[in-house]
């Protein structure tokens, strides 16, 4: 089975990260009778479904068990989308419109874009930020939050098939009022934290509805994203216009290089890809180096050394009573979570897995200093 997978459905339902739990109405009691299907059959379904549009209502509820960091600088905004729950309305019209709305805490963050401007509002803040986008802008799907997109996420999960991933049709159960397949990836290997990935794919149109992952100890789900709420009509297009309220500050911006909605995006989703986004090797000093593949993926990022970062407040504290490892790599401090696991050398090295803590070690032990 192929490891890289064109992915042909355009979506703007913009997650975090995604077991077979409940997600609020999401999943009804009675499982429809469907047809019988393989799961190769199902997949092929999957990499060929095509939407012109939809909307509707998602939510999410992560828990990576992370721990929280009180007083260290942009930790808080980025956690956000690593914890707890979160409710956004999203719509996606093809090939170049989408829009984003995230409810929480009685505060409204937008992110539009009709085609020809992007907007990105948060109403806590009274601030906007327009972008001009040119006729040649890139692909849709580089141009809106992921975080809140089923079909992203489970993209992320279905490029991390490979023969260490056992692939079934595990039932049916019904998602937003939709029958649907479960589709479960289950890692074969046990060097990794993920225990287990189930899809809900939709029957009719074969898009993913939910996402769900199990981690490899416990019975609560790390992460539960789907829709409670969808339609596939193909939406008005007011629907991806925005007109600032009054008073809002309104700043005009250039697109960026990358071509993305502005940074106040919420970061992508963490899976197997996102987690160790580039190939082993990559010279780039911004990004990461890969090492492993698929499930035991390791990403290498070079930062500050442990003794500099102790004496950081309260990252200080919590590497502090953090194990002490060693080996032929040098030494450094292990974190943990039940998802996610990251190593911090005293030479200035981080490797960070959806992986166990021996993984994260032998990775150092292959990596360049």
């Amino acid at each position: 089975m192929q490891r890289s997978r064109r992915w042909l459905v355009p979506v703007a339902a913009a997650a975090v990260v995604a077991g077979v739990g409940t997600l609020g109405p999401v999943v009804a009691d009675a499982s429809p009778k469907l047809p019988g299907i393989s799961a190769q059959d199902l997949l092929a379904k999957v990499q060929t479904a095509k939407v012109d549009g939809l909307s509707g209502t998602v939510r999410s509820k992560t828990d990576l068990g992370l721990p929280t960091l009180p007083g260290v600088e942009g930790a808080s905004q980025f956690t956000e989308f690593l914890s707890g729950e979160h409710t956004a309305r999203v719509a996606f019209a093809s090939p170049d419109k989408a829009r984003v709305s995230v409810l929480d805490n009685q505060a409204e963050r937008v992110w539009t874009t009709d085609g020809t401007s992007a907007w990105a509002y948060d109403s806590s803040k009274r601030e906007a930020v327009k972008l001009a986008v040119p006729a040649h802008a890139a692909k849709p799907e580089k141009a809106r939050p992921q975080n809140y997109d089923p079909q992203a996420v489970a993209k992320q999960f279905l490029d991390s098939i490979d023969p260490t991933t056992k692939v079934q049709v595990s039932g049916t159960e019904k998602v937003a009022g939709r029958d649907a397949y479960k589709l479960r990836l289950v890692p074969k290997t046990d060097k990794t934290t993920v225990g287990s990935v189930t899809l809900a794919i939709d029957s009719k149109t074969w898009v993913p509805l939910e996402v769900t992952v199990m981690p490899r100890t416990g019975k609560d789900a790390a992460v539960e994203l789907g829709f409670s709420a969808v339609s596939f009509d193909v939406p008005a297009a007011s629907t991806f216009t925005f007109t600032p309220p009054k008073g809002v500050k309104v700043t005009e911006r250039k697109v960026p290089t990358t071509r993305e909605l502005p940074r106040s995006v919420p970061p992508k989703p963490l899976t197997p890809k996102t987690i160790a986004p580039t190939k082993p090797g990559t010279p780039k000093a911004a990004e990461p180096t890969v090492i492993g593949q698929g499930w035991e993926a390791v990403a290498m990022l070079r930062g500050a050394k442990t003794a500099d970062l102790m004496a950081n407040g309260p990252l200080g504290q919590l590497l502090a009573k953090a194990p002490t490892v060693q080996g032929s790599w040098g030494s450094g401090k292990v974190l943990t979570s039940k998802m996610v696991s990251a190593l911090i050398t005293d030479d200035g090295r981080v490797f960070v897995g959806l992986v166990t803590p021996d993984t994260l070690q032998a990775a150092a032990a292959k990596a360049p200093r």
